[in-house]
């Protein structure tokens, strides 16, 4: 029986209910907890976090979970605990105050608002006494109610600063001339200029995965050829995946790596990072032909199909770092429990080749990496690649068999509405580039979930679980989904999908944006009123929905020969131009979209009959070349009619002599058809590209 219930009880979000039975009196973000900070005068204390977060766990146990620090918190503050994955506008907003005040952020965020909702002190994780060159969290609470009682002038003088700073840092900047590739280019040197050439990736320790700067330069390869920005992409994939932060046994990767060397990760793993890097390392195989980043990418999407999909086909959202309350016990082994699994010759195989050692290399235990290539493991081990790859594919079988068995981290089973897109997007390019049906159908059940369950009145919502969907939906929400449904389109040709896109992103147009300044609004014209209506260009963990919704709605119009949605992208990444100009390593996502536009994107229709091997070839052929900038439809040979209304791109396009037929057009104009899959790829093929 627990002695405490508070009134996160009635939640569905599973970070809030594992603190509904705190001490700590603790509200949901709403009216009855902003009207009580206002009616009572007491400062509000806003605790943002998510169910992942291996130092948000630690804050609760320390102390949320302490009756004495309780006490103060309860009788001195209101308190509200927020789910930054349900309420990321709140997460936004109070995170920029916190980096603004301390120079840094992260989570748990720790923010103090007058009852107003502006912040006057803020921080992320405190520990319960003075340690690590931070205030114990009991007595900075003492502090704060004083300074609160005592210098309510001062704060709200320095509030109304902060405030103000960040509604002027709220706003678009536009350009005022024309692009160029300019911006692209430099973004591109300074990623090189940070490259790690020993371990890959940019910059140093903590190491999170460049998903979208590794877009970025496989784009860069692809127009200019420089070879350098291939081998950044490489390395930097190779060395992930041979490390720690990948799951050597149960595929998918963890969230960061906080070593330089992609061993030690923070062992949480996310769905938006999982479909991010699922799409680079399939695009990497159709930029090398390497089977080795294929592989990566199927068994990061089958983890997530067998760990993070509900029944109903959405996509779940995090998995757990910890587990008996002990981050990374899992997924970590000692040499001991490896033998105990294997046979002898096995397990010497098995544990030399990913580093299960007697000391470990994580406090006493192994996290499996690989740290030799196979032909030099061979070599230096005397055994041959056959048997190794037997030994090998039959030994991680037992451990798996063994590790599932072990209690599991905990699952954040909440869909959420972008992320879902991200992944929606990630299978379909899976399927149509591995012709893998699963992927296709996981793609398609998970949009069919987003479309018919998570929809109110007004549009979109952002979060189902438990069989509720409430919140309305963000920027995020709309323009990933749109990218996912392209993608569906594209891999399946229905074109409910491409419907669908194109319904999604007039409502984004009409809700999100911003007829002043131009680009979109990240909360929608009835949301809630907050202290900032945010307009979010750059990336974070995830790329921004502004330069999402920007490449999304460029390929709509593209494909539906809507000239207003392309238009509009357009202006979404005019909007933001002046920024892009002064930093342009902090928008990837933009430049991946502004590449797009400045390419003259090639229109690819394949006309065929779906069921003979000739069309089957066509489309292999023009699936296996990295071309990005571009959009693919497809016609049936017997079909046309009201296909060809909605995508103009088909209209006039025939089979020849009845083989399958492949045109390749630019703004609409198309050269002759092509009818032989090797010229296809020949014609897509860059110049000096792979063989």
């Amino acid at each position: 029986m627990n002695e405490h219930t508070n009134h996160l009880a009635d939640e569905t979000s599973p970070y809030l209910l594992q603190h509904r039975h705190n001490p700590v009196n603790w509200h949901p973000w709403g009216d009855e907890a902003l009207t009580r900070a206002r009616e009572e005068d007491k400062p509000i204390f806003l605790s943002i976090g998510y169910s992942a977060c291996h130092w948000c766990h630690v804050m609760e146990r320390e102390s949320f979970e302490s009756g004495e620090t309780a006490a103060v918190l309860n009788e001195h503050f209101v308190s509200i605990k927020v789910d930054r994955e349900e309420r990321p506008d709140l997460d936004a907003i109070y995170m920029e105050a916190v980096q603004m005040m301390t120079g840094q952020g992260g989570w748990p965020m720790s923010m103090f608002l007058l009852p107003d909702l502006r912040p006057f002190f803020g921080g992320t994780y405190f520990p319960p006494d003075d340690r690590y060159g931070r205030p114990g969290f009991r007595s900075l609470l003492l502090r704060l109610a004083e300074i609160y009682r005592t210098r309510r002038g001062e704060l709200e003088e320095n509030a109304g600063k902060l405030t103000g700073s960040m509604r002027e840092m709220s706003g678009a900047a536009p350009l005022a001339g024309g692009f160029s590739q300019e911006s692209i280019a430099r973004a591109a040197n300074e990623l090189s200029d940070r490259f790690d050439s020993s371990w890959g990736g940019f910059g140093q320790a903590p190491k999170f995965p460049p998903s979208v700067a590794l877009m970025l330069l496989l784009r860069e390869w692809r127009r200019g050829g420089n070879a350098d920005h291939l081998a950044m992409v490489e390395f930097t994939l190779q060395r992930m995946a041979l490390g720690g932060m990948y799951d050597q046994l149960g595929g998918g990767f963890h969230r960061y790596s906080v070593d330089p060397y992609w061993l030690v990760p923070h062992f949480e793993k996310m769905l938006y990072d999982n479909a991010l890097l699922a799409r680079v390392y399939l695009e990497a195989h159709q930029a090398t032909g390497s089977t080795f980043y294929r592989s990566v990418a199927t068994d990061t999407l089958d983890y997530v199909l067998r760990e993070m999909t509900s029944t109903e086909g959405g996509f779940y959202s995090a998995q757990d770092a910890d587990s008996e309350g002990e981050e990374g016990k899992f997924f970590v082994w000692t040499l001991d429990e490896a033998e105990a699994v294997l046979e002898p010759e096995d397990a010497r195989i098995f544990c030399a080749f990913y580093d299960i050692t007697e000391e470990g290399n994580f406090e006493g235990k192994s996290i499996l990496r690989i740290q030799r290539a196979p032909n030099q493991f061979c070599e230096e081990e005397e055994i041959g690649q056959d048997e190794l790859l037997e030994v090998l594919e039959r030994s991680r079988q037992k451990m798996f068999a063994v590790r599932e068995k072990r209690i599991k981290p905990g699952l954040d089973d909440k869909v959420l509405t972008s992320w879902n897109g991200l992944m929606i997007g990630a299978m379909a390019l899976a399927g149509r580039i591995t012709g893998e049906e699963s992927y296709l159908e996981a793609g398609r059940r998970a949009a069919d979930f987003v479309l018919t369950r998570m929809r109110g009145e007004s549009g979109l919502l952002r979060t189902h679980r438990a069989g509720v969907s409430r919140l309305n939906a963000y920027l995020d929400d709309y323009a990933f989904m749109m990218m996912g449904l392209v993608d569906l389109y594209e891999t399946s040709f229905e074109v409910r999908w491409l419907d669908a896109a194109a319904s999604l992103a007039r409502e984004a147009i009409d809700r999100y944006w911003d007829e002043r300044e131009g680009g979109f609004f990240f909360t929608s014209n009835d949301h809630e009123e907050l202290i900032v209506r945010k307009k979010i260009s750059q990336d974070g963990a995830i790329p921004s929905g502004n330069s999402v919704a920007a490449l999304s709605l460029l390929r709509l119009g593209k494909l539906t020969g809507d000239d207003a949605l392309s238009e509009r992208g357009a202006e979404t990444i005019r909007a933001f131009g002046q920024y892009i100009e002064r930093a342009p390593a902090a928008f990837h996502m933009m430049l991946v979209a502004l590449d797009f536009y400045l390419d003259e994107p090639m229109e690819i229709a394949v006309v065929g009959d779906p069921g003979e091997e000739d069309t089957q070839a066509a489309l292999r052929a023009v699936n296996a070349e990295f071309v990005p900038n571009k959009v693919l439809a497809f016609r049936p040979a017997s079909g046309g009619g009201d296909l060809e209304k909605k995508v103009p791109l088909l209209e006039g396009k025939i089979t020849v002599n009845g083989a399958a037929a492949v045109y390749l057009c630019r703004n609409y104009a198309c050269e002759l058809p092509i009818t032989d899959a090797g010229e296809v790829r020949e014609r897509l093929r860059p110049a000096g590209g792979r063989e």
